[in-house]
């Protein structure tokens, strides 16, 4: 991805940060219940966008991985899916 674009998309997105070719965010919560309700949210917009992200849980943290496997790189639909993210999370 062309790197002026890469960096408007970062500005648009709430924590996310770059780590290689993909985009990470880790979301805290009170609890693993409150961990696992934000993990099927993520899966609804995963869904919609037919574009998944690598999700780690480890108890009260959620670790979301965006990247376009297919192609090792970002593209558009990471930093789609991440915004929808971002509107779902606090």
């Amino acid at each position: 991805m062309n790197l002026t674009i890469l960096n408007q998309h970062m500005k648009e997105l709430r924590n996310w940060s770059l780590e290689g070719s993909s985009i990470v965010k880790e979301h805290t919560f009170s609890n693993f219940k409150e961990a696992l309700d934000f993990v099927n949210k993520v899966g609804d917009i995963a869904e919609k966008h037919h574009h998944h992200p690598d999700i780690i849980v480890a108890y009260n943290v959620v670790k979301l991985t965006l990247t376009t496997h297919s192609i090792h790189d970002l593209t558009e639909k990471d930093f789609q899916v991440a915004k929808d993210i971002d509107s779902i999370s606090k």
